[in-house]
């Protein structure tokens, strides 16, 4: 999928994989709410289910359920992304970030206004706030059907437009659509917030006092008579993501080393503890609830709010409905032009670019697909009609819009292909500059027959753990591998990363490249000029000499070139290796490096090794 972070891997992977559920989900209940079993339907949502704890009571049935209970979790889920990619995922490059907040911006006020304008007030007009929304597993599902051949870079956009979507979405739910809030239940839910703010702030690492606050949040939410979404939003974007720290992994596998050599259950408990405090609470929420949310709950909420009797006359009167078509128009219409025109004329005016690989004509397929409301649609219907015909024609409307907004995807995205010959929205995958042992940093011979490129960062926790991994593969290959160093600082997150660049050439050109380094990688948390300078004069280099070339910025423009190098091969983030000319995709563990590297050199035809 390009290069991309394992934890937007997996998500984009698990969206993708419940779009075919939450498909099927919704013509089940399609099915059942028209067949002779129809009051089963209707009777299994109404059921009524009592949680009891002590004196207190919480009962809904079985339907308020799903959609009041479950779909919390789904907006956690949504909640836990978007902080994971604030902290250290696509949305920390704030520059990438402006384009699709007006895209999704356009996409939301434009359809509210073409729906409002189609029911030309009554009581139809309550419902705006369905074709707001944009369902994440529908959209990239379908794209993954009808969009260009490899849509990785179109699909992070995607992604994130979706964001700002799925925010206002569940603002616009708590302010709209529920009732008055009630004081006390307020107070409750502000108090559940700081705890989760002051659990975040100390560093608390454990999972259950998280899920002990977010639950509690949920029930304050429910009792202050706001939906519980909001509760699960909120939850999500206050539990703490951040890069590995590098202390904390470098602790996890001494214990682990530890387990290996004395498998003890004490030790063992002392491993699995360790290993869990250097993985982010965020992440390891993420990894439980994100299949849950996406295989369980959102085709529940299907089963439960797309089945709608269409016999007895409710099909046609819902095709002649003007709030059936207000939907239709919204989404349909509202989204292609809301997000298609915000997007170019953005990209036109300066606001932003597209990310690179994309075109033009896929940015319009794109916003054609996100005409696909679905989940938050439904759910918004069922929050602002209490007839059960103005929700009827809603969901009708709903549905009517998925297949339209397919088939206009399909559509845009074969005259993209064909009128400009944008066939794929990927990332290029070859190195752009060729090795040059004259200018590039080389460990190891400069004849070797494989070749090894690797573009960090030195402030990067994640590259310092695969200066682990390239270790482990050079002691592998020995004298067959070449390994290369090139520059790819990222200011934005890394506020010292140009400045230890340019510590690492001033050092190369006294002939300690790699000695520097090494030990920039090993003091990732001191690269003030004092500390660079202390470096420099631990490895007996000419300190005075290295101080000017890093103040003079002598070494700046092979940076940038390297930086350029990175960005016309597709490397977007740190670290990103080529084995050989090509761009290496997935883990960067020393085993996956080696057999990457091991296919790499094998003949044509041979065997992988082992």
């Amino acid at each position: 999928m390009g290069q991309l972070s394992e934890p937007l891997r997996r998500y984009l992977r698990t969206e993708s994989g419940g779009a075919t559920l939450l498909l099927g989900a919704t013509v089940v209940a399609l099915l059942w709410a028209n067949s002779p079993w129809s009051g089963a339907y209707e009777g299994l949502w109404a059921t009524p289910v009592a949680l009891r704890v002590g004196e207190a009571t919480l009962a809904m049935d079985l339907g308020h359920w799903v959609n009041d209970g479950l779909m919390a979790v789904f907006f956690l889920v949504i909640g836990l992304e978007v902080r994971r990619d604030l902290a250290v995922g696509e949305l920390t490059d704030r520059r990438r970030v402006v384009l699709p907040l007006v895209a999704g911006i356009g996409g939301m006020v434009v359809p509210a206004l073409l729906y409002l304008l189609v029911v030309r007030g009554g009581e139809a007009a309550a419902g705006w706030g369905i074709v707001i929304g944009t369902d994440t597993a529908f959209l990239l599902g379908t794209l993954a059907l009808v969009g260009p051949s490899a849509s990785t870079q179109l699909r992070v956009f995607l992604l994130t437009l979706t964001v700002v979507d799925d925010i206002v979405a569940v603002t616009v739910i708590a302010v709209a659509y529920s009732g008055p809030p009630e004081v006390g239940g307020l107070a409750a839910a502000a108090a559940c917030v700081v705890a989760l703010a002051v659990m975040a702030r100390i560093g608390v690492w454990r999972t259950w006092p998280y899920a002990l606050a977010t639950l509690a949040l949920w029930g304050a939410t429910l009792a202050a008579g706001v939906h519980g979404s909001l509760a699960g939003m909120v939850a999500g974007l206050l539990i703490p993501a951040y890069p590995p720290r590098r202390a904390e992994v470098e602790t996890a596998a001494g214990r682990f080393r530890a387990f290996r050599q004395s498998p003890l259950a004490d030790v063992g408990r002392s491993a699995q503890v360790a290993l869990a405090r250097a993985v982010p609470v965020n992440e390891r929420l993420q990894l439980v609830l994100h299949p849950w949310a996406s295989y369980v709950v959102v085709p529940l909420f299907a089963l439960a709010n797309a089945g709608v009797d269409l016999r007895g006359g409710v099909l046609g009167a819902a095709l002649t409905s003007a709030l059936t078509w207000a939907v239709v128009v919204g989404l349909v219409v509202g989204k292609f032009v809301g997000i298609g025109a915000t997007t170019l004329g953005g990209s036109a005016l300066g606001l932003g670019r597209l990310p690179q690989g994309v075109g033009p004509g896929q940015a319009l397929g794109g916003a054609a697909l996100s005409g696909i409301g679905f989940t938050v649609a439904l759910l918004i219907a069922g929050l602002a009609f209490d007839r059960t015909a103005l929700r009827d024609d809603a969901t009708v409307g709903v549905l009517l819009a998925l297949p339209l907004a397919t088939g206009l995807g399909w559509l845009v995205f074969r005259l993209a292909a064909v009128l400009h010959g944008e066939t794929t929205a990927d990332l290029p995958t070859a190195l752009d500059r060729p090795v040059d042992p004259a200018r590039d940093h080389v460990r190891g011979p400069a004849a070797a027959p494989v070749t090894l490129v690797e573009y960090g960062d030195f402030e990067c926790p994640f590259c310092a753990k695969a200066t682990g991994a390239a270790r482990e593969v050079r002691a592998h290959f020995g004298a067959d591998l070449r390994y290369v160093f090139r520059h790819l600082p990222l200011p934005d997150v890394h506020p010292h990363a140009e400045l230890a660049a340019a510590a690492a050439e001033a050092a190369g050109a006294q002939g300690m490249f790699w000695e520097m380094h090494d030990l920039l990688f090993a003091h990732q948390d001191e690269l003030e000029l004092a500390d660079l300078a202390g470096y420099a004069g631990e490895l007996g280099l000419d300190v005075e000499a290295f101080l000017r070339d890093v103040d003079g910025q002598r070494h700046a423009a092979q940076i940038r070139e390297d930086v350029a190098s990175a960005e016309a091969s597709g490397a977007r983030g740190t670290p990103t290796f080529f084995v050989g000319d090509r761009r290496h995709v997935g883990p960067y563990d020393a085993q996956t490096l080696i057999a990457a590297l091991e296919a790499a050199r094998a003949p044509v035809g041979a065997s992988p090794p082992g």
